[in-house]
């Protein structure tokens, strides 16, 4: 897998190469690059596809101790990623995360032509729901998130309630999941890592402004919800769609929150018809 040093650390990324338009693809926590394969594997040969594994807990290499993991610090850093590889007319397609908005809040969203938001971190939901709420609890406890990787990668655990359980309606593979939670198993310095992450998550009103900032963004946007979804709540779909001048909501049932785990086609069918509509119209796009 290639790499790049960026200010952070190494990071490793997925590159499906091509001279076709660009999709930049970001994960959620405790989730590499992996978690878009199905999605790649359809839209790899018309596209260039870049997938990139963020310093969220799935990380090989451990970032820099002196590196900034927050949630702003982070999506300053896909930034930069789009800067080094120096793409252009990017469409970033986000899942679970919600770093995408806080690039178009403070201003670093100058490379991304488009937004696909799919059922995804919005508003004040950061950390998202029950899942979230009990990583950044175990971050404040010394030991806490060693404890918890381990219990993690046992796997009849996994499918619990208000665990991974809620995550997917189908199980991920549990080869996938193993590459997933073993660098935060394995390595102090990646628990660090997450923890630091996890432990940033800003005020409410700092979440708010960011939420309103992201009126700003006059360029297309597709919102797809998952119609089951148990940790990003089903209003917060078409809120989000209406944040934006050009947004547009898609939801697809019978998936929970990872869309391009349960209904990797249904999604890659929104998505073609998304960019096959703005390319066509080479204007805002009117959802």
């Amino acid at each position: 897998m290639p790499e790049i040093e960026l200010s952070a650390g190494t990071i490793e990324y997925r590159d499906s190469g091509g001279s076709g338009p660009v999709l930049v693809f970001l994960h959620g926590v405790l989730m590499n690059s992996s978690a878009w394969r199905h999605v790649v594997a359809e839209l790899g040969p018309h596209f260039r596809c870049v997938a990139p594994t963020l310093p969220l807990g799935a990380h090989r290499h451990p970032m820099r101790p002196d590196a900034d993991l927050s949630l702003a610090g982070l999506a300053v850093l896909v930034d930069e990623f789009l800067e080094r590889l120096d793409l252009h007319d990017v469409t970033l397609v986000q899942n679970d995360w919600g770093g995408a908005q806080v690039m178009v809040a403070l201003g670093r969203d100058e490379r991304v032509s488009r937004l696909v938001l799919v059922a995804c971190e919005a508003f004040e939901n950061y950390p998202p729901g029950l899942p979230g709420r009990a990583l950044v609890l175990a971050a404040r406890v010394p030991g806490g998130l060693a404890v918890t990787m381990r219990l993690l990668r046992g796997r009849l655990l996994r499918r619990a309630p208000g665990s991974w359980g809620w995550m997917s309606k189908r199980p991920v593979p549990a080869e996938v999941m193993d590459d997933w939670f073993a660098p935060a198993t394995e390595q102090a310095d990646v628990r660090a890592d997450l923890a630091r992450y996890a432990l940033s998550v800003p005020p409410r009103e700092v979440l708010r402004e960011w939420a309103e900032r992201n009126r700003r963004f006059d360029k297309p946007v597709l919102v797809v919800w998952a119609g089951e979804d148990r940790i990003m709540p089903a209003e917060h779909g078409a809120r989000l769609a209406a944040s934006y001048p050009h947004g547009r909501l898609v939801t697809i049932e019978d998936s929970y929150t990872l869309v391009a785990e349960d209904q990797p086609a249904k999604l890659v069918a929104a998505i073609r018809e998304f960019l096959a509509e703005t390319a066509a119209q080479r204007t805002p796009y009117r959802g």
